[in-house]
C-alpha cells in the first residue's frame, strides 16, 4: 500500500494497523471504524500540532515479514509521522524494529512482556497476563475458583504467554491442563473430552477471534457453560457476537477498555460512533476502543511534546506522567497507559460491567 500522492504536504500521516484477515480478522472492521471516529474528532478540533490528520490502514494480520516490509517501506518515504492500531502479537516486534524510534508507535493493546521495550513505543491497552490475573483473582474471591485449564491456539504468542501465565497465577491458582489447538480449529473434542478438564473450575482462553467463538459454542453444547467459568485476554464483543448469546454464559472479562454503558461519557462515545457510521457499524469492542484511544493519546502526547520526535515525547512524559487532552486525561506508567479495571460479565452478545477492581 502507498500513501496518497494527492494529499497536501502539510498533513499528519498516520499508519494505522488492523488485522484484516487471518485468525484476528474478526476485530479488524471495528478497529478501522473506531480509527475513523478518532480521526474525525481530532480533525474537528485543531488536528495534531495544528495540522489535519490522514490515516492509511494496513493489514496487521498478515505474515510477519510482509507486515514488517510494508511498514518499513512506508516509513522510508519520510512522510509517516506515527504508527497506531492493533497488529497481531507476532507482528508487533517487527513493527517496533521497523519504527526504531523514527516515529512513535501507539498500540491499542498492553505490553505482554514478550518483546523488549523499544523507544517511542507506547501501549494504550491492557497487559494480557495482568488482566487475566485480575480476572481469576476476582473469580476466586467471588466463587472460590482456583483450578484452571488453558486453551490456546498453537502459535508463537500463545506458546510464550502460557508459561508466563503459569508463573503469574502461582501459588494461589493451579493450571491443571494446557491444550494447544491449530489456528482455524473447528473440532475441540480433544479438549472437551479430556477428564482433566472436569477437574478445572474454569478455562482461560488464549484463542483468537473466530476460534474463540467456535470453542464457546462447542463448550456450551458439551454442557459445561453452566458449571465452569471462562475468561481470557482475547475475548471481546466480536467473539460474543460470533458465538451467539447461548454460547456466552459464565464468561467474565476484566478490562479498562470495555465501554461501560452506566457511564455517561461512554454512552456519549457510543452514540458518536453510531452517528458517524449512520447506525451501521461493527460492535465498538474493547479492542476498537484501544485503537480509538491510541489515536487520541498520540494527539495528546505529541501536543504536549510539541513534536513527533520520540525523545521529546519521552521527555514530556518524564516531566508529566498525566497528560490532559481534549478527549480526557492519559496517565502513563513508563510506556503503558494506566486505566481503572472493571470486571464485566457476558450478557447475551454484549458485556455488563459489574464492579471496579
Amino acid at each position: 500500500m502507498t500513501l496518497s500522492s494527492g494529499r497536501h504536504h502539510d498533513v499528519v500521516e498516520i499508519v494505522n494497523i488492523a488485522p484484516l484477515h487471518g485468525a484476528g480478522a474478526i476485530i479488524g472492521p471495528s478497529c478501522v471504524a473506531a480509527a475513523n471516529l478518532a480521526t474525525a474528532e481530532i480533525n474537528s478540533g485543531t488536528g495534531i500540532l495544528g495540522r489535519e490528520v490522514c490515516i492509511t490502514t494496513i493489514d496487521g494480520g498478515g505474515p510477519p515479514q510482509r507486515v514488517y516490509d510494508e511498514v518499513s517501506a512506508l516509513l522510508a518515504t519520510g512522510m509517516v509521522h506515527a504508527v497506531t492500531g492493533i497488529p497481531m502479537p507476532e507482528n508487533r516486534s517487527g513493527i517496533m524494529r521497523a519504527a526504531a524510534g523514527r516515529a512513535p508507535c501507539l498500540f491499542g493493546v498492553g505490553h505482554d512482556g514478550l518483546a523488549a521495550e523499544e523507544p517511542g513505543v507506547f501501549m494504550i491497552g491492557e497487559h494480557p497476563g495482568i488482566q487475566t490475573m485480575v480476572a481469576v483473582d476476582w473469580l476466586y474471591r467471588e466463587f472460590g475458583a482456583r483450578r484452571w485449564a488453558v486453551v490456546a491456539n498453537d502459535y508463537l504468542w500463545s506458546r510464550r504467554i502460557a508459561p508466563a501465565l503459569r508463573e503469574i497465577l502461582a501459588p494461589r491458582h493451579t493450571v491443571v491442563a494446557e491444550y494447544f489447538v491449530p489456528l482455524g480449529a473447528a473440532d475441540f473434542g480433544v479438549v472437551l473430552d479430556d477428564p482433566r478438564l472436569d477437574t478445572a473450575d474454569g478455562v482461560i482462553l488464549l484463542l483468537l477471534g473466530a476460534d474463540a467463538a467456535r470453542f464457546n459454542r462447542a463448550f456450551t453444547a458439551a454442557g459445561r457453560a453452566d458449571r465452569q467459568f471462562r475468561t481470557g485476554p482475547t475475548i471481546d464483543e466480536n467473539v460474543l457476537l460470533a458465538g451467539g448469546p447461548d454460547a456466552n454464559r459464565n464468561i467474565y472479562v476484566p478490562s479498562g477498555m470495555i465501554p461501560d454503558r452506566r457511564s455517561a461519557e461512554d454512552r456519549d462515545l457510543l452514540d458518536r460512533y453510531l452517528r458517524l457510521h449512520h447506525g451501521f457499524a461493527p460492535a465498538f469492542s474493547r479492542f476498537a476502543n484501544g485503537v480509538y484511544h491510541s489515536l487520541h493519546a498520540l494527539r495528546t502526547a505529541v501536543d504536549a511534546a510539541g513534536s513527533f520526535e520520540t525523545a521529546r515525547i519521552h521527555g514530556a512524559l518524564a516531566d508529566r506522567a498525566v497528560l490532559e487532552g481534549p478527549s480526557g486525561a492519559f496517565t502513563f506508567r513508563g510506556d503503558q497507559v494506566v486505566r481503572p479495571t472493571f470486571v464485566a460479565r457476558a450478557a447475551g452478545v454484549d458485556f455488563e460491567t459489574l464492579t471496579v477492581v
